[in-house]
């Protein structure tokens, strides 16, 4: 029997991973390592740095001068988080189950112009809804005047109890198009033999949704809700472009990221710690991995048995 002969290393595959590896490694793998390092060093007398272990987190979770700020900061970015997950994915649930009813007309449009603010700037985004909302020179006042609620008109924008709950929705609106294409996709993906076969059995619309068309997209809708965690934990640009590096009034729109760029960089007054910076995105980084480890052990496991 002839041995068979072996096959020569496909070096074509590592031609195109490399560039592509060697950028994820050097953009995205390496900052992060040394933001772990940096955050176990601490400013020396001769201006360098001194290693301290885990004197900057206990600094920043115990001592007042730090803890207030980020505990602040942390609770402000739970609640950004809890908007979304209770306004953003319910409603993009919503839309996607509307736009794949068969009768509806003009799907595309919709769908185009629900997803359009998506692909906008957030930047631009926070400038347009800082106007719009502006009690000077914005158009809302006049608009609810003209509806009948003038009198519910507020400066939400200005006011410490509503600035984050209206950055929030804000940021609803924006980015609800993402979860809506995503559950849309999956909603397109159930094969039309399972419908069909429900309503053979007499199920009624509600029915086919909530006892077929809803398990088999529950897997979707956990990995929207874990790409919410992630990107809610991330954000910086809206709260920036909108209330400035300090996240007013009186911090009440603070989040992790804008807490990471005043600590880092500092800011008026405030003197930057590259060290208590790297800290901080050291504490952002676990908290996102702490969120990313209960869905997988928790979440995933029970929609799996769901399923079976």
């Amino acid at each position: 029997m002839k041995h068979s002969e072996r096959r020569p290393f496909p070096w074509h595959i590592l031609f195109f991973l490399l560039p592509g590896l060697a950028i994820y490694l050097v953009f995205s793998v390496y900052p992060l390592l040394d933001t772990l390092r940096m955050s176990f060093y601490g400013d020396a007398a001769d201006g360098g740095h001194a290693f301290v272990g885990l004197r900057n987190f206990i600094t920043l979770l115990t001592d007042s001068t730090w803890s207030d700020a980020f505990w602040n900061a942390l609770k402000n970015n739970f609640e950004f988080f809890f908007i979304h997950m209770l306004l953003q994915n319910p409603i993009g649930l919503l839309l996607a189950v509307l736009l794949s009813l068969p009768k509806l007309r003009l799907r595309n449009t919709y769908r185009t112009l629900i997803f359009m603010p998506t692909m906008l700037s957030v930047v631009i985004i926070g400038f347009i809804w800082q106007l719009i909302l502006s009690p000077i020179w914005g158009i809302a006042e006049n608009f609810m005047y003209g509806i009948g609620l003038g009198n519910h008109f507020d400066s939400w924008l200005g006011k410490e109890g509503t600035a984050l709950i209206t950055l929030g929705l804000i940021s609803v609106w924006q980015f609800v198009g993402i979860p809506m294409m995503l559950i849309y996709a999956s909603l397109l993906n159930i094969p039309d033999e399972i419908v069909d076969a429900s309503v053979v059995d007499g199920a009624n619309p509600l029915q086919t949704f909530f006892y077929v068309k809803l398990p088999l997209i529950l897997p979707t809708i956990a990995m929207v809700s874990i790409l919410t965690f992630v990107a809610n934990f991330n954000a910086f640009e809206l709260i920036y472009a909108v209330k400035g590096a300090l996240a007013g009034p009186n911090f009440s729109t603070d989040i992790m990221g804008t807490l990471f760029y005043r600590t880092f960089f500092g800011f008026q007054l405030q003197q930057g710690s590259p060290t208590m910076g790297a800290a901080v995105a050291t504490l952002m980084f676990l908290i996102i991995l702490a969120g990313v480890m209960v869905f997988l052990l928790v979440v995933q496991r029970r929609i799996n048995r769901f399923q079976l």
